[in-house]
């Protein structure tokens, strides 16, 4: 859900590397950046090209495991989700109750997000 560096889907079997040399850290460490992002994903804001992309591609990515994302963007997607587990659990919340209502994913990934925290 937290795939920052995951975009939309092509008919191929990864999701385009277009965004793929986003700066993540650059992003995580600016609360101005991070918001943005965060309310694009939300609906509550503007989005960015790259923003709009990863707001369609979301729904996708932890439904299929990640199976169609790039090596850069699963490291960026795991690093985006241990920030937020840890520094910024409101914004964590807020994304699960958007795009995991039912707590599908919050189950089916405990192991991996109970295996993060704390190790920001």
């Amino acid at each position: 859900m937290a795939c920052v560096a995951v975009t939309w889907a092509r008919p191929e079997s990864t999701y385009t590397d277009k965004w793929d040399n986003i700066n993540v850290d650059e992003i995580l460490e600016s609360n101005r950046l991070l918001k943005g992002y965060v309310d694009c994903l939300l609906g509550k804001g503007r989005c960015t090209p790259d923003g709009k992309a990863l707001k369609e591609t979301l729904p996708d990515a932890p439904e299929h495991e990640c199976v169609k994302c790039t090596g850069k963007q699963k490291s960026g997607a795991d690093k985006v989700i241990r920030h937020l587990v840890n520094k910024r659990p409101d914004l964590w919340k807020e994304l699960a109750v958007k795009y995991d209502p039912d707590n599908i994913y919050q189950a089916r990934y405990k192991d991996k997000i109970d295996a993060v925290k704390g190790s920001a």
